[in-house]
């Protein structure tokens, strides 16, 4: 039996001293085809352990309904790592951050509306012990102690910049304890003395987060635990991207001399991110400081592995630091994965939207409109729509709150978009004779990951107004689009430029054919606006014509050798009905 312990101001493995130099590779946003890939070339890199975190709302996207296949396949992670000769820290806690929806958090927990996150709300605590027992169980059997490849559990997440309850994190560490796991335990918190007053438990090891300036963030740690292990848990090298700003990138000598000056000071080191993967489908998360800021689809974060498994800069700069306190043998990298342009794909079909809603949804009426959670709903659209009666001058319709982007038709004609981030963005018009028939088209751009604003349910909030006046009785549909089988098309045509005049929301269909074993490729989106795009009915995730990205990833254990089927919901149109699949990404437009 091995086990990771504390000896004064040592980690030790056993009977061995140990330094972890460890990256972050998430499972679940990877395909499992390419786990093994990227855990060699963390190994080749220097690196002795893997971290990951553990996303509930993949686990159980449907309370009562747990996942753990594909994807979802921890285990198999795990074990894969394991075989590798690598180490494992998982960080299982019910929030997780990592600009993933919702912080990882189910989107169900919002159906009750007075459910209160993060603190020992009984409620709360008993949707997290349910969620445990089916977790847990699955995990203790991988822990060193038990002869697996994990050294070290996570009970909550940089907590400190969130709260101060005790009481939930004594719960969540006592629940790991009695459900078995004997591994070492540890928290991780910004280097602030709020936040690492907040973040601490009796018995549990704290950890820093921070991308600079070791010396004060360890010297900080060490004024609330003196004489144990210095770890950064989080060593951000890199960064993510919000849709419409520029690509963060940060210089590899620059990564490397951080790195530099924390293994000089005796430190273990978890690299935020080794590699990034992709916010498949609807995952990707957002934060909220002055305002909405949606994250993008792309997790490459500009690290040592690029979002497609490419060597970076940074890689070897860092591989050099690391052999200057390890040492290292040469260089083996497993063989690279190809990637390929299979060229344009012309969409040659098309179903508008409003035309096909039967076979997406089953309509609903209600009084007010209700939000995605009330109905049940995790991720994707809504549609609400009613009667106005008129004659009315014009007025503005409000939605109060829409959450978080709306499309705006008035008998079926878009009027405008409705914007979160956005609230100087009016929709105005007068009401004929007889009356009109209002629709909003709502998109859920992700839930908030960070900050005191994490409970946010999507979809209109409380009410739709024309003028002062709010407006009842709504049919609303839900479209998750989590399958699009049903759909009956019809053809494209050969001017899309005149279909996207009307900014009429359509799924865009096309074939392709690939030859011999698939190879990586990268959707560009150019000309296209905003929308979702599907591979062999796989969510790749969102694109939007403000960037920064400008291509979604497509690992080729998506593809199929032979014909391959392309949907892209497209919002309001694009230049000409075709795309191209290339062989590079474009990160920044």
């Amino acid at each position: 039996m091995t086990r990771l312990t504390i000896q004064g101001p040592k980690l030790m493995l056993g009977n061995q001293e140990i330094r972890i130099l460890s990256g972050a590779i998430h499972y679940f946003r990877v395909v499992p085809e390419y786990w093994r890939d990227r855990l060699l070339k963390l190994k080749a890199a220097g690196f002795n352990t893997v971290e990951t975190y553990v996303p509930w709302n993949l686990h159980e996207a449907v309370e009562g309904r747990f996942n753990f296949d594909g994807l979802a396949d921890i285990e198999r992670y795990i074990r894969t790592a394991g075989e590798l000769g690598l180490h494992v820290i998982v960080r299982p806690s019910p929030y997780i951050c990592a600009e993933w929806e919702f912080g990882g958090m189910p989107a169900w927990l919002l159906k009750d509306g007075n459910m209160r996150l993060r603190c020992a709300y009984k409620p709360f605590l008993d949707k997290v012990d349910a969620y445990y027992d089916e977790l847990i169980p699955r995990l203790v059997p991988l822990l060193t102690t038990n002869g697996g490849p994990v050294i070290a559990m996570q009970i909550e997440n940089e907590y400190g910049s969130y709260g101060n309850d005790k009481e939930y994190l004594a719960h969540l560490r006592d629940g790991l304890i009695n459900r078995g796991v004997d591994v070492l335990l540890f928290t991780s918190d910004g280097p602030c003395d709020f936040m690492l007053q907040g973040g601490m438990v009796d018995g549990v090891w704290e950890t820093v987060n921070f991308g600079s300036r070791p010396d004060e963030a360890f010297g900080d740690l060490l004024k609330a635990q003196p004489d144990q292990p210095l770890m950064c848990m989080e060593y951000w090298n890199g960064w993510f991207d919000h849709w419409g700003e520029e690509h963060h990138t940060r210089d590899a000598a620059d990564t490397a001399q951080v790195l530099d000056e924390m293994l000089a000071a005796g430190a273990s080191v978890n690299f935020y991110m080794f590699h990034g993967g992709t916010n498949f489908g609807f995952y990707s998360g957002a934060n909220h400081g002055e305002k909405f800021e949606p994250t993008i689809t792309s997790y490459d974060y500009d690290v040592l592995v690029s979002e497609s498994g490419e060597i970076t800069d940074k890689f070897h700069a860092v591989r050099e630091v690391i052999g200057k306190y390890a040492e290292l043998g040469p260089l083996e990298l497993p063989e690279p994965i190809p990637s390929k342009g299979y060229g344009k794909v012309s969409l040659t079909e098309r179903a508008p939207l409003f035309s096909v809603l039967d076979s997406l949804s089953a309509p609903v009426t209600r009084a007010c409109p209700e939000t995605m959670e009330q109905l049940g709903q995790n991720y994707g659209f809504i549609l609400y729509t009613t009667h106005l009666s008129g004659p009315r001058g014009e007025s503005r319709l409000t939605a109060q709150e829409v959450r978080d982007r709306a499309m705006v038709f008035v008998d079926g004609e878009y009027k405008g978009t409705l914007e979160r981030w956005n609230p100087e963005r009016e929709v105005s018009f007068s009401v004929p004779e007889g009356g009109v028939t209002v629709s909003l088209l709502v998109e859920n751009m992700g839930r908030i990951n960070y900050g005191p604003l994490l409970k946010d349910p999507k979809g209109v909030t409380e009410g739709i107004r024309f003028g002062q006046q709010f407006l009842y009785g709504w049919t609303i549909r839900s479209l998750p689009l989590e399958d699009l089988s049903g759909i009956s098309y019809g053809p494209s045509g050969a001017d899309a430029a005149v279909e996207a005049s009307a900014n009429e929301p359509a799924f865009y269909r096309g074939e392709f054919e690939v030859e011999g074993e698939p190879a990586d490729t990268f959707l560009n989106v150019k000309g296209w606006t905003k929308g979702v795009a599907c591979i062999n009915g796989f969510n790749l995730g969102r694109y939007w014509e403000i960037g920064p990205q400008g291509t979604l990833y497509i690992p080729a254990p998506l593809l199929k050798s032979g014909r391959n089927e392309l949907v892209l919901f497209e919002l309001h149109g694009a230049a000409a009905a075709e795309v191209e699949l290339q062989d590079l990404p474009v990160l920044q437009i």
